[in-house]
């Protein structure tokens, strides 16, 4: 009776934790298709839509390792309802939002939410699952949700923007979110860490700088006059730079540069970097030129990405074994191996050609996100000590943000110069040193680890 009952609490407290994750992912992901209809009706051309995705990742990039040690020291439940209000009311916003500079505005202060919200879940699930192997099982369900997302945004945006509009994307995101919060009330156990950093206003501050800066330059840099993207640079590089610097002058940084002793972390850092500049640059530039090349609906765009994020489904449970018996080294490097592969069959057809050749390539880079998210994930988790779970995730998150950030500056704008096949490429070769490094990087760490 009691295990029943326990059993049940623990599936309804990951639910509850991931909810959060899943309707961040879903909103992202169904942004990706409405955007050729967001441009047609607020305008603002290719660079409008790089900022409807990037306004909202650079804070949340910005945003995630203050928001790991905000929860870890006061309570990763709190923060994450904090996240969830937030998010909800940005929503709202975006729903309703008359121009596109608004728009922009509330998709930033979306970022600021969902950057409240992610590093929670996994950290609450660290905590609440100690044991490595449930730990392990955990993290896998953390997989699902996130791929569930994966699949489930596109086709959502797809059929929102072709039958009520765009704008009910963000409307659906008011009662998933409340439901989130309300089980938090009831099924959420509070979990916070004694011991956790302070928090680095100043440091905050030169993240954002940095990062919004760098964002600035990749996005506008092709069209913006040499003298301004000279300065804009100079300012990036500044902010970063002092950024780190003072992480490593402070005696309790929000980002203790200790933690990048590890191999293992690192190579889980350069693996979800890579494979997310790759999927979501290709997110944008497929959603562009299915539209407006081939002259698909976006539902039929969707439709026809479905294959990928299927594949990452039924791939994981193998993906699961094969990373338990060989460890994570293998799964990671020859996921992003693939994805590249994948990328480089999408760039050498084209997005008019033959449409089971497209079909391959996507059902190829669903196999290799399958294989490089979840041991990546478990990878970097394992490298950081339960009581620093809330910094652990919120840096693995970042690597996923900055990824996800950079490719959809780069590659968006490489489509406006140079079309998709170019933009497509370009993340391809960037998933190959992936992989090399990858693979090098965990080769030499001395330690074991089984996912």
């Amino acid at each position: 009776m009691d295990t029943t009952r326990l059993t049940l609490r623990t599936a309804v407290t990951l639910i509850a934790a991931y909810l959060g994750l899943f309707v961040g992912l879903i909103d992202a992901n169904a942004v990706n298709l409405a955007l050729p209809a967001v441009r047609a009706d607020l305008g603002g051309g290719i660079s409008g839509a790089q900022w409807t995705i990037d306004a909202y990742n650079v804070t949340f990039a910005a945003l995630l390792l203050t928001s790991g040690s905000l929860g870890d020291r006061f309570g990763r439940r709190a923060l994450l309802r904090a996240g969830l209000v937030a998010f909800v009311a940005a929503s709202l916003t975006c729903a309703t939002a008359p121009s596109l500079p608004l728009l922009l505005a509330a998709r930033a202060v979306q970022g600021v939410g969902a950057a409240l919200m992610l590093p929670q879940g996994l950290a609450i699930t660290a905590a609440a699952f100690p044991h490595p192997v449930e730990r392990g099982r955990a993290t896998a369900a953390w997989a699902i949700a996130a791929a569930m997302s994966t699949a489930i945004g596109p086709i959502l945006g797809g059929v929102l923007t072709d039958t009520v509009g765009w704008r009910y994307i963000f409307w659906l995101n008011a009662p998933v979110g409340v439901l989130a919060l309300l089980m938090t009330y009831r099924y959420l156990p509070e979990s916070r860490d004694p011991d956790a950093a302070r928090v680095d206003v100043p440091g905050q501050l030169l993240a954002v700088i940095g990062l919004g800066a760098l964002t600035v330059v990749l996005v506008e840099g092709r069209t913006a006059a040499p003298a301004v993207t000279a300065v804009l640079a100079a300012v990036a590089v500044a902010g970063l730079a002092s950024f780190l610097l003072s992480q490593r002058r402070d005696s309790d940084p929000m980002l203790p540069l200790d933690l990048f002793a590890s191999r293992r972390l690192v190579a889980a850092l350069i693996a979800t970097f890579a494979m997310t500049f790759g999927i979501y640059g290709l997110l944008l530039v497929n959603s562009f030129a299915f539209q407006q090349q081939r002259g698909a609906s976006a539902l039929a765009t969707a439709i026809w990405f479905l294959p990928m994020p299927l594949t990452y489904l039924v791939f994981i449970p193998a993906v699961n074994a094969l990373a338990h018996r060989t460890g994570p080294r293998l799964p990671m490097a020859a996921g992003l191996a693939l994805m590249a592969a994948a990328m480089g069959l999408y760039a050498g057809v084209g997005p008019q050609a033959a449409i089971w050749l497209i079909e391959l390539s996507f059902v190829l880079a669903g196999a290799g996100l399958a294989l490089t998210t979840g041991p990546a994930v478990g990878l970097a988790m394992s490298a950081a000590p339960v009581r620093r779970a809330g910094l652990a995730s919120g840096v693995v998150n970042l690597a996923r943000l900055v990824g996800i950030t950079v490719g959809v500056a780069v590659l968006g704008s490489a489509l406006a110069a140079a079309g998709a096949q170019a933009a497509v490429a370009l993340g391809g070769i960037v998933q190959a040193f992936g992989a090399m490094a990858t693979w090098k990087g965990s080769r030499m760490d001395k330690e074991v680890c089984r996912a």
